[in-house]
């Protein structure tokens, strides 16, 4: 088991990480950090409408659900995998909730509990794809992906599923319980499940045996196979929780649009791997942050809110997220160069 503890104390989020490799880390989520207040002030600077209140609240919006499929890529990243399917899994969930809510008529809590266990299987047959059938990670989530998209299509007879008849189902990212109390500040409900889904990711990789061999399974899964662990059974449950996860961001964004559009959720791959890439978790596997993968979500959220009210085309906003994307792996490479 020593083995084991050796890998994951490579990581640079695992206990025992060298301070080297913590204090690069560090380094690169506080640049995220700076970056994020820069652009803030930034746009401020650039227009008086992007500190108001309702712009405020649209780019939180707007983050929980890119945000807590970020928290899912980051689980599956930090082992040395990858997930292309987040996007179509999350709409996946949100067909799942629409058919069991609308036209089967079920309560709310079983619509929930279906969008997750929905998310969590299709995870699970990810997991079983790539450590069972050795399917390489990039094939198999993309494969699902597609399998994902149609199923959706199937399901819903190709025609979006409005939630009209639930009551309740649009407070679960719209509504806002701190409203009640405090009508100032109407943070909507979105928001306070990403950072629930947030606090509970970091518990995890931090504090339980299921994060600590998701940083050893990115360090050096061949010393943990020969320290006599299931390296298989692990990777199926991250890639599992991170399914489970996947379907809470489904939820989200059918709450917030009153529907599942099932045509929808491709792209928001790309938005989620940049948030985690951004935030400094590096895409070999083996380090990464919850933290730094919320950061990179806001930068997300704030560069494309700032470039619509400066009346940017939406093709250089594009142009722009690839640029940062390219530059925050470089950085990450130069990184690992010094550890």
């Amino acid at each position: 088991m020593s083995t084991t503890g050796n890998a994951a104390g490579g990581a640079t989020a695992g206990p025992g990480t060298a301070p080297s490799a913590r204090f690069s880390g560090a380094q690169q989520r506080l640049l995220a950090f700076a970056s994020l207040i820069v652009l803030v002030i930034g746009f401020s600077l650039a227009s008086p409408n992007f500190l108001q209140t309702a712009n405020i609240l649209s780019i939180l919006q707007a983050t929980s659900v890119n945000g807590v499929l970020a928290v899912a890529a980051t689980l599956v990243i930090i082992t040395g995998g990858i997930d292309l399917s987040v996007g179509t899994l999350m709409t996946f969930c949100a067909v799942i909730a629409g058919t069991v809510l609308t036209k089967w008529g079920m309560p709310l809590p079983l619509g929930i509990l279906a969008a997750l266990a929905a998310g969590t299987v299709s995870g699970l047959c990810s997991g079983s794809f790539i450590a069972k059938l050795k399917v390489p990670p990039f094939i198999a989530t993309l494969g699902m992906m597609l399998i994902l998209k149609g199923l959706s299509l199937v399901i819903s007879g190709t025609r979006p599923i409005y939630f009209n008849s639930t009551p309740g189902f649009t407070d679960i990212a719209q509504g806002s319980i701190i409203g009640w109390v405090l009508p100032e500040v109407p943070i909507p409900n979105g928001v306070l499940v990403l950072f629930g889904v947030a606090l509970i990711a970091h518990f995890i990789l931090r504090r339980t045996i299921l994060g600590r061999f998701t940083f050893a399974l990115g360090s050096n899964e061949e010393a943990v196979r020969l320290s006599g662990v299931d390296t298989d059974r692990w990777k199926i449950a991250v890639y599992a929780l991170a399914g489970g996860i996947c379907g809470v961001a489904g939820l989200l964004i059918a709450s917030r649009l009153n529907s599942a559009q099932p045509a929808l959720g491709q792209g928001y791959e790309l938005d989620a791997i940049a948030a985690v890439v951004i935030g400094g978790t590096s895409l070999s596997g083996g380090r990464g942050t919850i933290v730094g993968t919320l950061i990179g979500a806001l930068i997300i959220s704030v560069l494309a809110n700032g470039l619509r009210i400066l009346s940017v085309a939406q093709e250089w906003q594009t142009v722009v997220t690839g640029a940062i994307i390219i530059l925050a792996v470089y950085t990450d490479m130069l990184r690992r160069r010094r550890v």
